[in-house]
């Protein structure tokens, strides 16, 4: 059993009261109750607050660009598919700037959990709206409201063909670490959205405010998650009440699955033909 002091948390520039920090104590725990090591581990992110979770934790980890830590994410995987790939990365980071890699990662299928902080804002750069701020939501940049509708990634990953859509709330930590560790085991890509508070920039989505309305789907011993209509009806809520939960899975081949030369060995336990690499490199010189 992996004992919990091997997961520890660097100094963080969040601000008290954030909820990056309870997803990243929620992090830590599924992942020693997964027995995992840190050497086991890759955890990435891109540019955010919730980005910034690869240089609070003692796994591996790697930044990439606002909204690339998809393509190095699922590149590790494939070269080293023993690896357990997480990527942590805020709502705007991955619908927004990183909306091109979230579409065609979900088409690609990669092995590998993407846990998306949702406040609803772009924390880091001092409060701009987000692609899920509500229609209405005023800000410093946004006087007037947000005049556009917001993106519902749940309804968008289960249309694209997601196999793993989830919901969770930073408020519940023990069930995100339920939707945590389901979404790790799932073999493909799995998106969880966790819906959290930004203390510093959304006076509007509060804890108090998501408090009210999450309710857990889980709980509901009638809800057949593997139903794609019912998980589009589900996803569709938004409003008085938001259901949390695993909205819709379906089992299928991940890449790796797909690619015969792949399953045997990773790539990195592949011999490397020195003399075939410099001929391509000559070509370039």
């Amino acid at each position: 059993m992996i004992k919990k002091k091997e997961f520890v948390t660097f100094e963080t520039a969040w601000c008290p009261g954030c909820g990056d920090f309870a997803i990243l104590e929620a992090l830590k725990e599924t992942l020693e109750e997964m027995n995992k090591s840190p050497h086991e581990v890759l955890v990435v992110g891109g540019i955010g607050q919730a980005a910034k979770t690869p240089q609070y934790i003692n796994a591996n980890g790697f930044e990439g660009l606002h909204g690339r830590a998809l393509p190095p994410a699922a590149a590790a995987k494939i070269a080293n598919h023993k690896l357990t790939v997480i990527i942590d990365t805020g709502d705007g980071d991955s619908y927004g700037e990183g909306g091109n890699h979230f579409i065609h990662n979900i088409k690609r299928n990669v092995d590998m959990t993407h846990f998306v902080h949702d406040n609803q804002i772009y924390g880091l750069t001092k409060g701009q709206s987000s692609p899920t701020s509500d229609l209405g939501h005023v800000t410093d940049f946004t006087p007037n409201g947000v005049n556009t509708n917001p993106i519902n990634p749940m309804v968008a990953a289960i249309g694209l063909g997601c196999g793993f859509v989830a919901r969770a709330f930073s408020g519940d930590k023990e069930h995100l670490k339920t939707i945590m560790k389901a979404a790790i085991n799932y073999n493909g890509y799995a998106l969880v959205d966790i819906l959290q508070p930004c203390v510093s920039f959304n006076k509007v989505n509060t804890f108090a405010w998501y408090k009210k309305r999450v309710y857990n789907l889980d709980l509901d011993a009638s809800y057949n998650p593997t139903d794609k209509v019912k998980a589009f009806e589900k996803a569709l809520e938004w409003g008085d009440k938001i259901p949390t939960g695993i909205l819709y899975i379906n089992d299928g081949p991940s890449y790796v699955d797909k690619v015969p030369f792949l399953q045997d060995k990773p790539l990195v336990d592949l011999p490397v033909e020195h003399e075939t690499i410099q001929t391509f490199l000559n070509e370039f010189m």
